[in-house]
């Protein structure tokens, strides 16, 4: 395997709706945005290289390109947990709580344990505590991943789950906005959501939601008047009509579940929640996060990332970057900033 050049860096952050390609002038920063470049979702991963050769030019035959890469795989895991003080670090323990507490599947899995407050990485030789982040996903997911970005000449100089990278970046972007109130971001996707209540001291609470875009396909069918779901999913995607009338019956499913989720965080720690971020919906959705804002009664939040990137010393070339940061930027932003929690999966120790 031969590895291109380390004069430039490049970051790639893919999920189910789009890509995003960067070249900068290093993988760490300080760095400087040289290019961003949106890759159709349908597209995937494996018809990435074209779009990758127009960032970093044509690759020769049997080079791979040094790449910091995001990804948000369906089965991605991200669970938060109270640890026994006492047993914290026994794989045996760590593997039951994954077992019988989250239903997970330990042994088909790779993960990282993270520090609920602070992303540190749980290890043998660290203190460690009690309140932690469990952080990874399927091994077999991992692996097809990689071969698909080894196929299209990109080496994945790190792996991460983005939205790992980017709760990370969201405490910081809190702590720089001085905010007091939990915040709630949600990442919406086809057949899942999943959802996060930060703040600047760290994550307070994260789990999956059986309910994303699908769930609601059936009911604008209904709604509508449509012959099939196929042609409701069509008007979904279209971006061609305004769901914000019917916003609030499309989310009904959706919302009790988050309603359940802010209400035992409620209970738990006397904080409401006081702002709502999407950082993952399709184009076009506007009206869901407006929709689910007001069915919970709480702000949208106003996202302003310049202070953490002045912070972190990243900056764009002249006109790479709109006046406004578009907001789906935030997922590769994070992968670029220090600090993301580490997310390198291992084995629990």
């Amino acid at each position: 395997m031969r590895l291109s050049a380390k004069s430039k860096g490049y970051f790639v952050e893919f999920n189910e709706y789009t890509t995003l390609v960067a070249r900068t002038s290093s993988l760490r920063p300080p760095l400087l945005i040289e290019q961003v470049v949106e890759v159709p979702a349908d597209q995937g991963l494996a018809g990435i290289a074209p779009e990758f050769d127009k960032v970093a030019g044509p690759r020769r035959s049997g080079a791979y390109r040094n790449t910091v890469c995001g990804i948000s795989p369906e089965r991605r895991f991200i669970r938060r947990a109270s640890l026994d003080p006492k047993r914290g670090k026994e794989t045996a323990y760590l593997e039951e709580v994954l077992a019988t507490q989250f239903r997970a599947e330990p042994e088909k899995m790779v993960f990282a344990i993270l520090g609920a407050t602070d992303g540190t990485l749980l290890s043998p030789d660290s203190p460690g505590g009690t309140e932690v982040v469990f952080c990874g996903g399927y091994a077999e997911d991992f692996s097809q991943t990689q071969q698909t970005l080894l196929a299209a000449g990109i080496f994945p100089e790190r792996l991460e789950l983005s939205s790992v990278a980017m709760l990370g970046g969201m405490q910081v972007v809190l702590a720089l906005q001085d905010s007091k109130v939990p915040t709630l971001m949600l990442e919406i996707g086809r057949e899942s959501t999943h959802c996060f209540i930060v703040n600047s001291g760290g994550v307070d609470l994260a789990r999956p939601i059986p309910h994303g875009i699908n769930s609601m396909i059936p009911i604008a069918q209904k709604e509508m008047g449509l012959r099939d779901e196929e042609a409701a999913a069509k008007l979904l995607f279209s971006n061609t009509f305004d769901f914000t009338g019917m916003g609030p019956n499309l989310v009904k499913r959706l919302l009790k579940e988050l309603q359940s989720s802010i209400g035992f965080f409620e209970v738990q720690t006397g904080q409401s929640i006081g702002q709502l971020y999407c950082s993952l919906q399709p184009s076009g959705f506007s009206w869901l996060s407006s929709t689910l804002a007001s069915a919970l009664g709480v702000a949208q939040m106003s996202l302003d990332l310049k202070p953490w990137l002045a912070k972190q010393g990243i900056k764009f070339a002249p006109g790479v970057c709109p006046e406004a940061i578009p907001g789906p930027w935030f997922r590769l932003l994070s992968l670029m900033a220090n600090n993301q929690p580490m997310v390198a999966s291992h084995e629990a120790q």
